[in-house]
């Protein structure tokens, strides 16, 4: 069977540091955090009071007050990235065959936004118990999917992929093998979560997954640290536009770079924690380089899934460490540092990242990491504080997830050849 090649001819990013994609990069490689004071929510009860919050974000600049309220802001949040993306692809739907056009998005929480103020004024309300007629819509994890091609009359392959953290790029994998296949000419892949809510941060701090250095929300992502003692919560969107090669070349579209291999491994290990020596990551990473025909040794930077846990951190360093067998010209970055974990979306947003860094040949910066752990795998460059410019051929995007899901993404730089 012959198959496709897939280049990616459209970005959109809605996130902590930008509310677009050249806000988003700029603000990624100077090193900008996006943590702060939760102002969503009363935190006086909770340990964690800090998140990365979206920022200067008017939903009404975007939606009437209808759609608003019909809608979850998990599912606004990726209707916004993929009008960008879709604008930013020169897309022409009226010349595009909309059958062959599809949608595959991510989310790892869905609607809990809606889910947790309904039940509230359920339990809490003098009314009586009463439910929106739009409640069962508004909290499913498909809705997205099925919203977008509504918006754009896209026909084609559609579905959510649900893996927790690694949601949205078991997406991007997905809409790749059906372009790759000759199943689709065209996908829309992506994710979106709007978790900052009571119950997302009470619950993940339940876990004590989530940092309580509230005295500096600013630093308090820091992966690899010997300090550090979690994740800091995001919320947000990113979306690609994938595209047959041969479609986009008869277009005459931009092409940002392209996907030459994935993986998708299960660690089989824990229901939440990482597998210590990496093995599943390992497996993942494996299939992605045997995919693409290039070794471990080929890659130029690696944009971890690192979200600043004591477990999670050194595991991935060790599966790099146990498959490298030169990392003298390998950069590994964590942009969570930045953005803050932004679960089911966190994989489509780094995975945008990574297509700029190889864009701009540039390697983000891991910010906040004062003292490395010692304890961690030595012998990686984890390009602390400050960006590198350095040339990009090929990067990796890692992501994990509850359930031990693992997720890789390896792209190439474009060469029109």
């Amino acid at each position: 069977m012959t198959t496709k090649r897939v280049v990616i001819t459209g970005l959109g990013a809605l996130t902590p540091i930008g509310n677009n994609v050249e806000t988003f990069w700029s603000n990624l490689i100077e090193g900008q955090s996006g943590a702060g004071p939760i102002t969503k929510f009363d935190t006086e009860l909770f340990k964690t009071k800090f998140a990365c919050e979206l920022k200067g974000l008017n939903l009404e600049d975007y939606f009437d007050r209808k759609e608003i309220r019909k809608n979850d802001p998990f599912t606004l949040y990726s209707i916004i990235a993929t009008e960008q993306a879709i604008i930013d692809s020169g897309i022409n739907l009226d010349k595009t065959d909309i059958n062959k056009f599809g949608v595959i998005w991510a989310s790892g929480n869905g609607g809990i936004h809606t889910f947790e103020n309904e039940v509230l004024e359920y339990a809490q309300s003098d009314r009586g118990p009463r439910f929106s007629p739009f409640f069962i819509p508004k909290i499913l994890v498909d809705t997205p999917s099925g919203t977008i091609a509504l918006k754009y009359g896209l026909r084609g392959i559609n579905y959510c992929t649900v893996s927790a953290c690694a949601s949205s790029t078991s997406a991007i994998m997905d809409a790749y093998n059906y372009i790759k296949w000759g199943k689709a000419k065209l996908m829309v892949a992506g994710g979106s979560e709007a978790p900052i809510t009571r119950s997302g941060i009470g619950g993940f701090g339940a876990m004590k997954a989530l940092s309580t250095r509230n005295d500096n929300p600013e630093t308090a992502s820091r992966p690899f640290d010997i300090d550090r003692d979690g994740f800091v919560m995001g919320e947000g969107a990113g979306a690609l536009i994938l595209e047959d090669l041969e479609h986009a070349l008869a277009r005459g579209a931009k092409i940002y770079g392209e996907i030459i291999g994935a993986g998708m491994s299960n660690d089989a290990y824990h229901t939440t924690a990482t597998h210590p020596e990496g093995l599943g990551a390992i497996l993942a990473m494996e299939m992605a380089l045997e995919e693409s025909g290039i070794t471990a040794d080929d890659v130029d930077y690696i944009n971890l899934h690192a979200t600043s846990t004591p477990v999670g951190d050194p595991s991935e360093l060790s599966a790099i460490i146990r498959m490298w067998k030169d990392t003298s010209k390998l950069h590994v970055s964590a942009t969570k540092s930045m953005t803050g974990h932004l679960l089911g979306a966190a994989g489509a947003v780094e995975a945008i990242a990574t297509v700029k860094a190889i864009q701009e040949n540039i390697v983000p910066p891991t910010i906040n990491t004062q003292n490395v752990d010692p304890d961690l795998p030595q012998g990686i460059d984890l390009t602390l504080g400050k960006r590198v410019e350095k040339p990009i051929k090929y990067a990796m995007s890692n992501t994990f997830g509850f359930g031990g899901h693992n997720a890789i993404a390896l792209f190439k730089k474009w060469e029109d050849n």
